[in-house]
Order: structure tokens, then sequence, then C-alpha cells
């Protein structure tokens, strides 16, 4: 009888006062049923059939977890814009060393013709010049160049957080992306196309790039709170706290590529004038800097900061 009640109490949509206070007592002697009956090995289907209520009645005291908009909200508004503030050190460290050895690379490879053609070949360079370079945004169809794009980068900026505590995997591959961005700018510019070079990388690149940054700028920041631990923090503490921001990061690049895939497949090819696809690019680009740094700095500002790096 006692546990057919539980069972009817359990299902109903709502409980008075003294049905929930029937319900937690009917749920404390059915789970001490449970429990005795265990002991004595009983047929399995009683066995099962108890369990099942017992998990039931637990669940409808504790309550079932629901999704939570104010929770979405929060981290919009307040962990991701945190968090990438409290990295900006590293990742704007990251995108000045970066940009300086990729113009650099650039400058380089305009300026000795014979340096591209030994990475590339001269014929290579030739065809990305005349089709190669602005062909390669037009080759896929939109929607399937986006998603590649998006899972591209995405993967590649977790390499960069998850391999940030080893420090020299993130330089290799922002050297492989630097070197890659300095031959074919390099080419192009040679070849007198830097409109072209320029005019369809600006507008994807900043916020790719940008995201790019963030990523290793984090992970490195992570490996400096191996290295250098605050004061007041131990070595694995100071590691866990790094570690659960840059994980909020992560979550938060997944859309920033989405985004950056969006613009390179649908705003670069567009056939609309240069300088519409620069601003459009550098319009979302200049949002997600204000996102970061302004309304991150308000965010960091009203929640404790969990560590100095």
């Amino acid at each position: 009888m006692q546990w057919r009640r539980l069972e009817q109490l359990t299902g109903r949509r709502r409980l008075d006062a003294a049905e929930v206070d029937e319900l937690v007592s009917l749920y404390q002697r059915t789970a001490t049923h449970l429990s005795v009956l265990r002991s004595r090995a009983p047929e399995p289907a009683l066995l099962g059939h108890l369990s099942h209520l017992v998990l039931a009645a637990r669940a409808r005291i504790i309550g079932r977890p629901r999704p939570s908009w104010a929770a979405v909200r929060r981290f919009l508004l307040a962990d991701l814009p945190a968090a990438l503030y409290r990295a900006w050190p590293w990742w704007c460290g990251v995108a000045t060393g970066f940009s300086a050895l990729s113009v650099f690379l650039i400058w380089f490879v305009a300026g000795h013709p014979d340096t591209a053609a030994a990475f590339i070949g001269a014929e290579s360079a030739r065809q990305l010049v005349d089709s190669g370079f602005a062909g390669y945004y037009t080759e896929f169809a939109a929607p399937t160049f986006a998603f590649h794009l998006w899972t591209h980068n995405a993967w590649l900026a977790a390499q960069c957080l998850a391999a940030g505590v080893l420090v020299v995997p993130v330089f290799w591959l922002l050297w492989q992306n630097a070197l890659n961005l300095g031959v074919v700018g390099g080419v192009m510019v040679s070849y007198d196309r830097a409109d072209v070079f320029f005019g369809l990388i600006t507008p994807h690149g900043l916020l790719e790039l940008t995201g790019i940054y963030v990523a290793a700028g984090v992970g490195l920041r992570t490996a400096w709170a191996w290295i250098a631990p605050p004061a007041h923090l131990g070595r694995g503490r100071a590691v866990a706290e790094a570690g659960r921001s840059a994980m909020v990061v992560a979550v938060g690049l997944v859309g920033l590529f989405a985004v950056s895939a969006l613009l390179e497949a649908f705003v670069t090819p567009a056939p609309v004038p240069t300088a519409v696809r620069v601003a459009t690019g550098a319009t979302v680009w200049a949002a997600f800097l204000a996102y970061a740094l302004i309304l991150g700095r308000r965010a960091a500002s009203s929640a404790p900061r969990p560590f100095r790096p």
C-alpha cells in the first residue's frame, strides 16, 4: 500500500504541503525497504520496480534540472566576456607577435621571388596569382565551405587550448599559420596583386585570426599558471582556475568561428565592392573587440578575480 501511494504522489503534477511531507516520508521508507530486499536477493522484477520507484521519487523531491535561459544569458553577458578580458594581455601579445612575423614574411617573400619558388614552386606561384587564391573562396558551395571552415578553425583553436600547457606546440601552430600567410601574401604582393590579397583576406581574416590569437593566448596563460603560479595559490589550483577559464573561452570560440566561417563563405566572395566587404568584416571584428574588452571589463570588475597570471 505504501509503495502504491508513493507511486501516486510521484506521478502528480502538483502537491500541497502535507503531500510533500508524505512523499518524503514514503520515499525514506521505500528506500529502506529496497535496501533490505536487496540483501535478501528477491525477484529481479520486484527489485527493478522498487529501484525505479525510489529514483523517480528522489527526482521529484530534488527536482529535475531544466535548461535555464538565465544561465545562457549569464554565460554570454558575464562569464565569457570576463574570461576574454582577463586573458587580453596574452592574446593581444600573441596578436602583436603573429602580425609582426606575418608582415615580415610577406615583405621578405615579396622581395625575394626565389624564396616563394622554393616554398611552392614557380608554376604554383603563378597559378596562385592567376586564379588559385581568388578561386579558393568560390570552389565549393557556400554552406559546405562554411561548415568546413568552422570545423577546421575550431579544431585549430582546440589544439592551441589543449596544448597550451606544453607551450611549444602552440608556437609551432602559430608559426605554421604565419608562414602560410606570409608566403601566400608575399607571392601576391610580388605579382602586384596586393589589392586582391588584402581585399579577400581582410573581411573574414580580422575575426578569424583574432579567434586564433585568443585560443593561443589563453592556452599560454594556462601554461604560465603552471610555470609561475600566484603566491596565494598552489600550482594545482592555479592551473585548475586557468583551465576552467579556458573551457569558457573554448565554448565561446565555437560561436566566433561560426561567424568568421559565414563571413568567409558568404561575404568574402560576394560580388560587391571591396570596401563594402572589408567594412562588413571590420564592423563584426570591432563588435567582438567591444564585447571582449568593454563588456568584458565590466563583467570582470563585478566578479572576484580567481587569480592573476
